[in-house]
């Protein structure tokens, strides 16, 4: 008498992968290209980080330039004035903006979900998405035809024999001056996220809160802001990561006016002493921290993330 026997666990799972492989090839082939961008141009340059450890000269090439160890990192281990400026511009503007830009998308999302008609949601939208796709050049300028010197608003305040008020240039409101920026910017494409994740909400939560005799006020308290919390803290966990980029462009195109002690980022530090200076040892060692403490900050708000029963960025 013979006894068959099924295949084994092993057998079992490779089967199973054989059968996904020939269900979704075209799929995995058609992401072939994308994956090929994404390595190419984002894990790639990574290898590029040595130069921190080295005395880089281009003329002379990664491989043959002399390596200096941590050399390059004395200007953060000794706290070199230009950088600590840099830094301390850096968290500051960070935290401005994650204080009052951050909130502006949710807010926005909240006033156009609101909205009945569908026709003037969509002209809202339509004029708040508009700014995004503006060049810095583009925004800088408009900032400086209205609030500038001979702006707008300060030749109407001398047409009406007023005190003019000196905004652009002057290093106390140019914090202020570059959030604004930023609100006005990039505020309305934000909302795009959020308005997603409130269109996943069942309407008929509202209805049961509205049975149960719930105002609108408690409405977007017990019904919205749940609905949409996980999307808030994992978009907040996205921009902490990014925390130490501040906008580069923006603030280069305007730290002429307001001087370099006031508007010095770490992102113009680098290019200042990297592309400007030639020192791209100095250059790429403060880059590479700066990435290094993005990763940290990412994954200890994803850790904060997971007591509050989110799921963050990955689960565990």
């Amino acid at each position: 008498m013979t006894s068959s026997r099924g295949p084994s666990p092993s057998e079992q799972r490779r089967g199973r992968r054989r059968g996904r492989w020939r269900r979704d090839r075209l799929l995995l082939l058609l992401g072939l290209p994308g994956l090929a961008v994404v390595v190419l141009f984002n894990y790639v340059p990574l290898l590029g980080n040595v130069i921190a450890f080295k005395d880089y000269v281009p003329y002379v090439g990664i491989l043959e330039s002399p390596w200096v160890g941590w050399q390059n990192f004395q200007v953060i281990f000794n706290g070199d004035p230009e950088f600590l400026t840099a830094l301390s511009n850096t968290l500051i503007i960070s935290l401005v903006q994650i204080a009052f830009v951050f909130p502006v998308p949710i807010a926005l999302a909240l006033l156009l979900n609101s909205l009945v008609s569908e026709r003037i949601k969509r002209v809202v939208q339509s004029v708040l998405y508009l700014p995004h796709f503006m060049s810095w050049v583009v925004v800088v300028a408009i900032f400086q035809h209205m609030l500038g010197n001979a702006g707008l608003l300060n030749s109407w305040l001398r047409s009406q024999e007023l005190v003019t008020l000196p905004i652009i240039g002057n290093p106390d409101l140019f914090i202020g001056l570059i959030t604004s920026q930023v609100i006005w910017k990039d505020a309305g494409w934000g909302t795009i996220i959020f308005l997603a994740a409130l269109s996943n909400i069942d309407v008929q939560l509202y209805e049961a809160a509205a049975v149960d005799g719930a105002s609108r006020l408690r409405q977007l308290w017990h019904v919205t802001l749940p609905g949409i919390r996980s999307v808030i803290f994992l978009m907040l966990i996205l921009k902490l990561g990014d925390v130490l980029t501040v906008g580069f462009e923006q603030i280069l195109l305007q730290q002429g006016p307001v001087g370099l002690h006031a508007s010095e980022v770490l992102d113009t530090y680098v290019y200042r002493n990297g592309v400007l200076s030639g020192d791209w040892g100095v250059a790429a060692a403060v880059g590479l921290v700066k990435g290094l403490v993005g990763v940290m900050l990412v994954l200890g708000a994803n850790r904060l993330a997971h007591v509050f029963g989110e799921r963050g960025v990955y689960s565990r």
